[in-house]
């Protein structure tokens, strides 16, 4: 089997070299020095102290890789818009996009049914660029229970690691899920395949959309926001709010807000990804984690004032830093 990782990170490399070790042939796209790393060095994986190495096909050129079996999508949300346009010359019949990033995807409420069946949000996909190139009938939805950070280019170190999760969007069982799930087993990695893909990323998100932003805006790790009582209190609040959001969509919370926060107590004072792209000088990846949840609670007509409030200061400090496009 032949995959693509688009958005070489600390997730895709992770992704890529577990797949290399299942007996994948595995290319990246990507530029710079992670292009130069990937080159000179293949797929670099850090994890209890031991580094692995996987062999990879590392280009800037789509063409150049050619036509693959996964194109396996964990680039910033930010970034997709410019690069999906790009992307044809790795599609054949029956390639699938396995859509590994942060927020609500582009594809969330393609067979969703409801009111919102069809529904694309300008925040996550403006104009419907990244549907027209990546159209959800190709989609495998992904979910990442684990944390794993860049210390170079082209190196991922594993923090830890729980499980992947796959599924198709119409929840139907497939044999191309089946086979990606595979090979991350054949790998030593737990791989799930419910069928019911988006409870697990509304359920992710529901830690990401305070954890996110309120580091970015503080600086702190988890552990320190949910010290204060008064950010404590802020964060329930916004996780009440996208609980209404969710009962409204027909995907309730299996737990409590209280109960959900607890789980988040136990990894420790966790650094975000956002917080690490703060300080980093990276552009954030604010509107598919918390600006889709904003946009949501007004086409259902929720009122949304503490996530609304948490994402025009994060979206604020963010643009005076040069992070966030500026406003139009």
């Amino acid at each position: 089997m032949r995959a693509v990782i688009v958005g070489p990170g600390a997730v895709g490399v992770w992704m890529g070299e577990r797949l290399a070790a299942a007996g994948w042939t595995v290319s990246a796209l990507a530029r710079g020095a992670t292009l130069a790393a990937l080159q000179t060095h293949g797929l670099r994986v850090i994890e209890q102290g031991v580094t692995r190495t996987a062999p990879v096909i590392a280009s800037n050129d789509p063409a150049a890789l050619g036509p693959q079996d996964y194109v396996i999508v964990s680039l910033k949300a930010q970034a997709l818009p410019q690069v999906a346009p790009t992307l044809g010359p790795l599609m054949q019949d029956g390639t699938a996009v396995v859509s590994a990033m942060n927020g609500i995807p582009w594809w969330f409420f393609h067979r969703f049914g409801g009111a919102l069946e069809g529904t694309s949000l300008e925040t996550v996909d403006a104009g419907g660029r990244i549907a027209a190139a990546l159209p959800p009938e190709r989609v495998i939805g992904c979910v990442l229970h684990n944390s794993n950070f860049s210390p170079e280019p082209g190196v991922s170190q594993v923090a830890g690691i729980d499980r992947l999760i796959f599924g198709e969007p119409d929840g139907s069982e497939s044999a191309r899920v089946e086979t990606l799930a595979a090979a991350f087993r054949k790998a030593d990695v737990r791989a799930d395949t419910p069928t019911d893909i988006r409870t697990p990323i509304w359920v992710k998100l529901w830690g990401n959309m305070y954890a996110n932003p309120i580091s970015a805006l503080t600086g702190a790790g988890t552990a320190d926001m949910l010290a204060d009582d008064q950010v404590r209190a802020l964060c329930l609040q916004m996780m009440r709010e996208m609980a209404t959001l969710g009962e409204a969509l027909g995907l309730p919370f299996p737990l409590t807000p209280e109960a959900r926060m607890d789980i988040a107590r136990k990894l420790g004072n966790f650094r975000t990804s956002m917080l690490q792209d703060m300080e980093q000088g990276r552009p954030l990846e604010l509107d598919p984690i918390v600006g889709a949840l904003v946009e949501l609670g007004v086409k259902l007509g929720l009122p949304t004032p503490n996530l609304s409030a948490v994402y025009g200061l994060a979206r604020l400090s963010a643009r005076m830093k040069g992070l966030y496009p500026a406003a139009t």
